[in-house]
């Protein structure tokens, strides 16, 4: 498995798009820094960039790479090598490649611009939405063999969680305006990782003083270190659901 792990990190480093994806977030990341009148807003612009384009890059990228390792997987599977491994080894390959970009490109940064508490929240939540979203994109690719219609899943799953998820969670609250949803809202929040990875550095930033009440309430259960605690359990979770699901279909299915 070793091996093999190795094998998809050449592969991968081989074709530079990692490489140019972290030199884009360490020159992006410097630049918000230096713009920014405190290290504050600039982990505030990071933070948007982290939260829209750190999950569409990882999981266009991880579709691409999957369905462009289709003749290795089938060579790999006609061996006597278990398809389970032969699955982690690839979603590890691309989740480590893709995290050490985060972690060069965004955690340098910021921890020469913004050592402490929030940027290492803002940091170990571009690791786990890169996690979250490679299993994802795994997921979209095992359930079709159409390239094209892969990767117009994994578009999908990027538009929901980023873009369409919110604009619900509003509807719902302005459609129920008159009825207490503050612990709804919580449920909510946990079921899309990037609101859950944007609540835990807002409220680092103590931007929950400009949030009310349902402020309060998040920093009072989001603000402990039992609530990050939760808070990251959950992303576990949402890591493994996918990513156990999609390595269940693979198994299953004729390559």
């Amino acid at each position: 498995m070793n091996k093999i792990i190795k094998y998809v990190l050449y592969d991968i480093i081989r074709n530079k798009i990692v490489v140019a994806y972290t030199l884009f977030l360490l020159l992006l990341s410097i630049g918000l820094f230096n713009l920014g009148s405190s290290p504050d807003k600039g982990l505030l612009s990071l933070l948007n960039l982290v939260l829209l384009t750190v999950p569409l890059i990882s999981i266009v990228f991880a579709t691409t790479h999957f369905y462009n390792s289709y003749e290795f997987m089938e060579l790999l599977v006609s061996q006597p090598i278990k398809r389970s491994k032969i699955f982690m080894s690839e979603y590890l390959g691309v989740t480590l490649s893709l995290s050490a970009a985060i972690l060069i490109g965004i955690g340098i940064p910021v921890l020469l611009f913004a050592p402490g508490a929030t940027g290492l929240y803002l940091v170990l939540t571009g690791v786990f939405i890169t996690f979250i979203f490679v299993a994802l994109a795994f997921l979209a690719s095992v359930i079709t063999r159409d390239k094209a219609k892969g990767i117009g899943i994994a578009l999908l799953l990027w538009f929901y969680f980023a873009l369409i998820y919110d604009g619900i969670v509003l509807f719902i609250l302005y459609s129920f305006g008159d009825y207490p949803l503050e612990y709804a809202t919580l449920a909510l929040t946990a079921l899309n990782p990037v609101d859950l990875g944007r609540i835990m550095v807002l409220l680092n930033l103590d931007v929950s003083a400009l949030m009310g009440y349902t402020g309060a309430l998040y920093k009072s259960i989001f603000g402990s270190m039992w609530g990050i605690g939760l808070s990251f359990g959950v992303m576990v979770l949402w890591v493994f659901i996918p990513l156990l699901s999609s390595r269940r279909v693979f198994q299953k299915r004729d390559l």
